[in-house]
């Protein structure tokens, strides 16, 4: 492995990415506490056990007027690389350290969109604990139960906003990958929602590039109340019935086999022997499968889901 170009005190970069990443989630909680009015979130702090190192803090909302039920969680861990690692998650080295935010908000009602976020740091190591690899990931996607597009236009423009100083084919290339990454492929290619931005494994090539993708991370986090919140204001009073409540447990059935089939992140967490409960936070507390469920055509329920199958540009 080369190691020259990762000359970065890395233990002094990856302190203030911890620190930024829970500095994020108290002021995402906060944000959507107020936008909630009623919950607030329940923290639980934990370590991983069996001498494998690190921990986090989860926090949980629940049975509010917004959220039915929602996560917005830190992690910051480490340890060796196993055998599984290797076969499974193709990482070649001899340790390895990972730290981020994630976040899942499944609302009540089903004229607001469920959304979810992450933005994550990892460092791999070799025999000698030099770091011999490392990137950041991350990226944010909405999957509304009913498509208003200036909700969706909102949300892809405020991203894009975000990341456009860092370079202005950013938003269109991350856009791209989030179409082509939350698919059940499973199910005739068909989409989790209507995306946003992903994007993985940007490796830093010296100092400087590390702390422009540090910022471009920090941009990326602190847009995330700006994007989601106002479409939250807009639709959570809007009146529904036990049908639109019907197709929201039937979408938030294909959001759990993205998931549990897909989902890299739920991989990783799970390979790494990672805390189940905070991995899991993600799946919505009911859900249907109905056996070759097709929504009415031209129905709003048909419109969602044709904008699921076929990905649209929305700025």
């Amino acid at each position: 492995m080369d190691t020259a170009k990762y000359k970065t005190a890395t233990k002094a970069f990856r302190g203030r990415w911890i620190d930024y990443i829970h500095g994020l989630q108290n002021s995402i909680c906060a944000g959507l506490e107020a936008a909630d009015g009623k919950a607030r979130f329940a923290e639980e702090e934990w370590s991983r056990a069996e001498g494998r190192g690190g921990g986090g803090i989860t926090r949980i909302i629940a049975n509010g007027n917004v959220f039915e039920k929602g996560g917005v969680n830190t992690s910051v861990v480490y340890g060796h690389v196993t055998d599984k690692m290797r076969n499974h998650l193709k990482m070649d080295g001899a340790k390895w350290f990972a730290c981020g935010l994630s976040l899942v908000l499944h609302p009540v009602n089903p004229f607001v969109p469920t959304v979810h976020a992450n933005w994550r740091y990892f460092e791999l190591y070799d025999d000698q604990d030099n770091v011999a690899d490392r990137w950041f990931g991350g990226g944010s996607d909405l999957t509304p139960y009913y498509l208003f597009e200036e909700d969706a236009i909102h949300f892809h423009r405020t991203l894009k906003e975000a990341i456009d100083p860092f370079g202005d084919q950013l938003y269109n290339a991350y856009k791209k990958q989030c179409d082509n990454y939350f698919v059940n492929h499973h199910r005739n290619d068909e989409r989790r929602g209507i995306g946003g931005v992903f994007y993985d494994h940007l490796r830093p090539e010296n100092d400087e590039a590390a702390e422009n993708l540090f910022r471009f991370q920090q941009a990326n986090g602190n847009s995330f109340l700006q994007a989601y919140v106002p479409i939250v204001d807009k639709r959570k009073d809007s009146p529904y019935n036990a049908e639109h409540k019907h197709w929201q447990e039937i979408r938030r059935g294909r959001y759990v086999e993205f998931n549990l089939i897909h989902d890299r992140g739920t991989i990783f967490g799970l390979k790494t022997n990672g805390r189940t409960e905070s991995i899991l936070m993600s799946l919505p507390p009911t859900v249907r499968f109905e056996y070759n469920y097709q929504p009415a055509p031209g129905s709003e329920e048909d419109k969602l889901w044709q904008a699921c199958l076929h990905p649209k540009e929305w700025i």
